[in-house]
C-alpha cells in the first residue's frame, strides 16, 4: 500500500521555525520526486517545493526561497522541509505528493501534474503570535 504522511505540523510564532517530515512508503522513494504543496485559508493550493529523490535537485517557489530548505534521507524514505523565518502568511496545511522521475524541470509546482499521483493527507502549520 502506497502511503505519505506528513508530520512536523503546529502553532508558531513569527520568526520561528519548524521542521516537517513526509515519510513516504510502499514504493521504490529513489524513482520519485517529492512535491510540497500548501494552501492556506481562502487561498488556492500552492506548489513550494520539489526534490528529486534520485539526484538531490531541488526547487522553491519565490515565496519561501531562502527561508525553507527541502532535503531527503533515502535510507529512510522521507523528505525534510526545514522551514525558517516563518511568517503569518506561511499559516497553511501542508502536502506532500510522489511524482515518478525527477522534479519536471517546467511547471514543477503545477498541481494539475500530479492529479492522479500519491498525496499526504495534510499537516497544519500555524504562525501566529
Amino acid at each position: 500500500e502506497v502511503q505519505l504522511v506528513e508530520s512536523g505540523g503546529g502553532l508558531v510564532q513569527p520568526g520561528g521555525s519548524l521542521r516537517l517530515s513526509c515519510a513516504a512508503s510502499g514504493f521504490t522513494f529513489d524513482d520519485y520526486a517529492i512535491v510540497w504543496f500548501r494552501q492556506g485559508p481562502v487561498k488556492e493550493r500552492e506548489g513550494i517545493s520539489c526534490i528529486s529523490s534520485s539526484d538531490g535537485s531541488t526547487y522553491y517557489s519565490d515565496s519561501v526561497k531562502g527561508r525553507f530548505t527541502v532535503s531527503t534521507d533515502n535510507t529512510k524514505n522521507t523528505v525534510f522541509l526545514q522551514m525558517n523565518s516563518l511568517k503569518p502568511d506561511d499559516t497553511a496545511v501542508y502536502y506532500c505528493a510522489a511524482d515518478p522521475g525527477p522534479c519536471p524541470d517546467m511547471d514543477w509546482d503545477d498541481e494539475s501534474l500530479y492529479e492522479d499521483e500519491y498525496w499526504g493527507q495534510g499537516t497544519q502549520v500555524t504562525v501566529s503570535s
